[in-house]
């Protein structure tokens, strides 16, 4: 039988994938390109998502570790989504912003540009669903993430 903490973690993992693929389907399928902070939030996703397959079958301390883990790049994901609300999408270019130097110094950008490419400046990336920008959607979703976490490391493991 799972754990709290262990379902949590899976959930966590299916989230953050989830959001990645909505972030594709919108890029392939709806022609919205993503700009570096776009791209950069996708890395967190998986980077989440990765952590969370990793340490949900693990001893109960790595879990913890994984939990933690998760709370710290869910909180960075808050604070680049809230940085791409309010600072980069009114930027003319994310050129040699931290988001668009951290990706290309990954080189993920050219290793797998059909998930990390960086097409769209910040402020052609502004894009409204349901009359709410991408970008509030991500901050909330990280948001979810963050408080899952949260809640996972406070209940029995």
């Amino acid at each position: 039988m799972m754990s709290t903490l262990q379902r949590t973690l899976v959930l966590v993992a299916i989230l953050a994938l989830g959001a990645v693929g909505v972030a594709l389907v919108s890029q392939y399928v709806f022609d919205m390109q993503p700009c570096a902070w776009c791209v950069l939030q996708r890395l967190v996703y998986l980077a989440i998502a990765a952590i969370c397959l990793l340490t949900a079958w693990a001893p109960p301390l790595l879990r913890r570790v994984g939990a933690v883990l998760v709370l710290l790049l869910a909180a960075s994901g808050v604070a680049a989504a809230y940085y791409q609300y309010t600072v980069a999408a009114k930027l003319l270019s994310c050129d040699q912003t931290f988001a668009d130097k951290f990706i290309s110094a990954t080189g993920l950008d050219g290793a797998v540009p059909s998930v990390f490419g960086i097409y769209a400046t910040c402020m052609d990336a502004v894009v409204k669903v349901l009359g709410v920008e991408y970008a509030v959607w991500s901050l909330a979703l990280f948001a979810i993430l963050l408080l899952l976490a949260l809640r996972g490391l406070f209940k029995h493991a």
